[in-house]
């Protein structure tokens, strides 16, 4: 490649970066999901989630997405969720997407956790990578989960949320543990988006799709 080509590639390859950035930040003072409190308290928290192939509903409604649970036992489309410090968080995931496949293995052990990954109650040390759907992480913290998704072949499957328990889905279990207070971003690694060359979701890794805050307070 010559020196002419490689400075272009590179002015592209900073536009490109410039406009996801920008797409970002736009979506999240467009959305602006709300806040959604972890059931419990100090010193031990609980959240369940759940994971669908499409929201189908508002502005991007063929969108992969998290939904969480309120206290008042509604599925809610946020991923800014609100738990207490120096606590212990039980994470329950119901992922209802297929599975898509880890591009690296070594994400397929679940890190920084305080026990097991559970997965339809079995404990697992490391998921078969061809198994994985999404992965749950929050660098800040060291947390990574592979989440596991629906087989291709599953009958009852959900396409659109909200979906329900008496469709196929996979259920995961996990337990980490907060520090000082303090605002972290969550999100999801590869696989997230097995359509976009770097498998991170593409622009669905906004802040409620994909991607959300964690706020420790």
């Amino acid at each position: 490649m010559s020196r002419t080509s490689r400075v272009a590639a590179v002015a592209v390859g900073t536009a490109v970066a410039a406009g996801l950035i920008a797409f970002y930040i736009l979506s999240y003072l467009l959305v602006r999901p709300p806040i959604v409190q972890a059931a419990g308290s100090a010193p031990h928290a609980r959240l369940t989630l759940q994971t669908v192939a499409s929201i189908g509903f508002g502005p991007h409604p063929d969108w992969v997405s998290y939904l969480v649970k309120n206290d008042e036992g509604n599925w809610v489309h946020s991923t800014v969720l609100r738990v207490p410090a120096n606590s212990l968080v039980t994470v329950t995931i119901y992922q209802f997407d297929t599975a898509t496949g880890l591009r690296n293995p070594y994400f397929g052990g679940p890190q920084g956790l305080v026990g097991d990954l559970t997965i339809d109650g079995k404990p697992v040390k490391t998921l078969d990578p061809d198994l994985a759907s999404h992965t749950f992480a929050i660098p800040d913290l060291g947390v990574s989960v592979p989440l596991q998704g629906v087989p291709d072949n599953a009958k009852n499957q959900c396409s659109v949320a909200p979906c329900t328990l008496q469709q196929a889905h996979t259920t995961m279990t996990f337990t980490f543990r907060t520090g000082k207070k303090g605002t972290f971003r969550w999100q999801c690694f590869v696989p997230c988006a097995a359509g976009f060359i770097l498998g991170n979701g593409g622009p669905m890794q906004s802040v409620g799709w994909m991607d959300g805050y964690l706020m420790v307070q």
